[in-house]
């Protein structure tokens, strides 16, 4: 299973699924798990450009200044090995500033890898000499080293059998001080991960993280530059920053070759890719474009690259007493590192294939977006578990846009799409049904042509979305909801309509029920007042000829009782 690289740190939060890293990643040394962009630490070779190409800074290197500072700290002896390419990084002209800023951090001794380059270019001499290479390839570059063990094994017979110039200073510094720290400081990414696997390297160094650490301790250059003054001594390996630098460092060059430099992971790999068909070429290879001068932990300047070169060269070219370099063991075994990945059957390919749309060698489009060069190649990453289904983004994208049409086909709503020019994108079935349009395809034809859009004429402009409750389609006899949402980035106006035909028919009905109902009840208040007078009047009557009964009846008896009472 892979793991994540101790040599680079990951800010997931930054890592927004872009794929730029894979795209550029030159190995493929990417995975990706839930969205996320992870290092596959054996497939790494650390060559830096992830680093450089994240737009969201999501990929830094693992900084090892506290581990260097405590070591200054502990009180034990550490001896600094400087790349030469110092010169093009920091605002010095020689090695005296440097010596006097790295002592004021805390470092014993400081010396130059360069004299580490001087020994392992005499080794190269030698060995050419010998005439046994078909080839030969430098073996400075840690990360073309570990590229050809891990991905050209034709290409390892020809890689030098020496070990890199920090290595072989390091050597130097082992065989007269055994018990001194030794702490590389240079532009490399991969110089960590060599120096750790060397075991006499206690630290690594990059510039960036030297210069943060001069920030911190508030440590000049500049100022330390005007009062610093040193003898100049004579070294041509201080060329190995540059291109053709290690060609530059032989004094004279052993006949039976043709000096080829060559920086940069692609070119590198072009040339590796044929190796075995090329001939008596020595090859000084470089990962970094414009070799050490363009790695990813340098610290150019205004003029960049050209001017880090011409930084160098200057220094390089200063004359002096001529430094010698002491004799060490320089032989350095460079095995082949095996990868474990799973190599699948065509028929598992071709499963994974079919899952994207990809069901023969014409669908397979090779456009690289997931960063894979090939169809069939992260057809494999998916098969190892680096990469996912969904990373094909011609795929993503036709599944999305099905989707969408199924829903916009499907809905029970009436769903219509057009530009700002009134122009017809799309228009599913129910809203030509709602709208009265008969054309079986009316896409790519003004919208005014085929219905009324009085409404999306309004929305664009007034520049602003309008919703109508109720809007009569006269084609169709139908009644509708309609909403217009103006997409003004899209300079698009989206419609939505629902059908509420049996809702206002409904509504008739039902006020014609309560105006019927309202008349009924008018008519029965009506005839209830005339039954009600009748009665009144009846009652009326009754009541005057009771009452004239009654008195008549009183006026017989009145007489009567007063007879009686007489």
């Amino acid at each position: 299973m892979a793991v994540t690289s101790p040599y680079l740190d990951f800010k997931n939060a930054k890592c927004k699924d872009c794929f730029k890293c894979l795209r550029e990643c030159p190995v493929k040394a990417i995975r990706y798990e839930n969205h996320q962009a992870k290092i596959i630490e054996q497939r790494c070779i650390l060559c830096g450009k992830c680093t450089l190409v994240c737009p969201q800074n999501a990929k830094q290197v693992h900084s090892e200044t506290d581990a260097v500072l405590a070591l200054l700290a502990s009180g034990r002896k550490t001896v600094a090995s400087l790349a030469p390419s110092f010169v093009s990084a920091f605002p010095v002209q020689d090695l005296a500033a440097m010596k006097k800023a790295l002592i004021a951090l805390g470092f014993a001794e400081v010396e130059e890898t360069a004299v580490g380059a001087k020994a392992v270019t005499e080794e190269y001499a030698r060995l050419l000499k010998t005439g046994e290479f078909k080839n030969f390839i430098t073996s400075a570059c840690p990360a073309v080293d570990r590229m050809i063990q891990l991905y050209y094994p034709n290409a390892l017979k020809y890689l030098a059998p020496v070990p890199s110039p920090m290595v072989a200073h390091a050597r130097m510094i082992k065989k007269r001080d055994p018990d001194a720290a030794i702490v590389f400081i240079g532009p490399c990414i991969a110089k960590k991960r060599e120096a750790a696997e060397s075991g006499i390297i206690d630290g690594v160094l990059t510039f960036e993280e030297l210069n943060a650490v001069f920030e911190q301790k508030n440590i000049d250059l500049a100022q330390i530059e005007r009062s610093a003054s040193e003898d100049g001594d004579s070294l041509r390996a201080r060329y190995y920053p540059i291109p053709r630098g290690i060609i530059k460092s032989f004094d004279s060059l052993p006949g039976g070759y043709e000096y080829v430099a060559v920086d940069g992971v692609k070119r590198c790999c072009d040339v590796l890719d044929e190796i075995d068909d090329l001939s008596g070429l020595f090859l000084e290879m470089n990962c970094c474009e414009y070799a050490c001068v363009g790695g990813p932990c340098s610290l150019p300047g205004k003029g960049g690259a050209i001017k880090s070169n011409e930084e160098v060269r200057r220094y390089a070219a200063r004359t002096g007493a001529p430094v010698t370099a002491q004799d060490v063991d320089l032989t350095e075994k460079h095995p082949r590192i095996m990868l474990d990945d799973f190599v699948p059957s065509e028929k598992d390919i071709r499963a994974v294939l079919a899952k994207t749309g990809k069901n023969s060698p014409e669908d397979e489009l090779n456009c690289g977006a997931c960063g894979y060069s090939t169809c069939r190649e992260k057809a494999v990453a998916v098969l190892n578990g680096y990469a996912d289904i969904e990373m094909c983004l011609p795929y993503m994208r036709s599944r999305a846009e099905s989707m969408s049409y199924e829903i916009i086909q499907n809905t029970p709503n009436g769903i219509v799409l057009m530009s700002d020019d009134f122009t017809i994108i799309d228009i599913n079935a129910r809203a030509m049904r709602l709208l009265g349009v008969t054309e079986h395809d009316v896409r790519g034809r003004l919208a005014f042509e085929c219905f009324d859009c009085e409404e999306f004429i309004a929305a664009a402009t007034k520049g602003k979305n309008v919703s109508k409750k109720r809007v009569f389609v006269n084609r169709t006899k139908k009644y509708i909801e309609l909403s217009v949402v103006l997409l003004q980035e899209h300079k698009v106006l989206f419609g939505v309509m629902k059908d509420i035909t049996d809702s206002v028919e409904y509504d008739e009905k039902l006020n014609a029920v309560k105006l019927k109902t309202l008349a009924t009840t008018d008519e029965v208040i009506k005839k209830q007042m005339r039954v009600a007078q009748e009665i009144a009047s009846l009652l009326g009557e009754t009541t005057a000829e009771t009452k004239v009964a009654l008195n008549k009846l009183k006026q017989t008896l009145a007489p009567q009782t007063e007879e009686n009472d007489d």
